[in-house]
């Protein structure tokens, strides 16, 4: 179980991240359009997931910018950024904040997924998200 702070506030993480070149556990996240997206539709191609509790919240917010920014310059790699939220809260704040260049998806039909990757906030003030 590893530990991260929010806020200045500790809190755990369950599951265990996948260890460098170790086999990605499988999930299938819901898209903006309500399609979805998993490990099979990715196999053989280029992938960055980034997972965040919420787009609601400024740094994964900034985050979600950085990443959109930097990945316009990756040549045949697909950039998704999976979240707790609602497919259509994740759409709205693409639309706004100009997201084009990262995809994003929703642990809506797949809520185990965050445990299986190790990024599941246990305690803390964002439990459950």
């Amino acid at each position: 179980m590893a530990s991260v702070t929010l806020k200045g506030t500790p809190c755990n993480l369950a599951g265990t991240m996948p260890k460098p070149g170790a086999a990605a556990p499988a999930f299938t996240l819901t898209k903006a359009d309500l399609s979805a997206v998993g490990l099979a539709d990715l196999r053989g191609k280029t992938t960055v997931l980034l997972t965040v509790p919420s787009l609601d919240t400024p740094v994964c917010q900034a985050e979600t910018r950085k990443f959109n920014e930097r990945a316009s310059s990756l040549k045949n790699a697909t950039v998704i950024v999976a979240s707790s939220d609602l497919p259509f809260a994740i759409k709205r704040f693409c639309a706004a904040e100009g997201i084009r260049n990262v995809h994003g998806a929703s642990d809506l039909r797949d809520r185990g997924f965050g445990e299986r990757w190790g990024v599941a906030i246990q305690d803390g003030p964002l439990a459950g998200v």
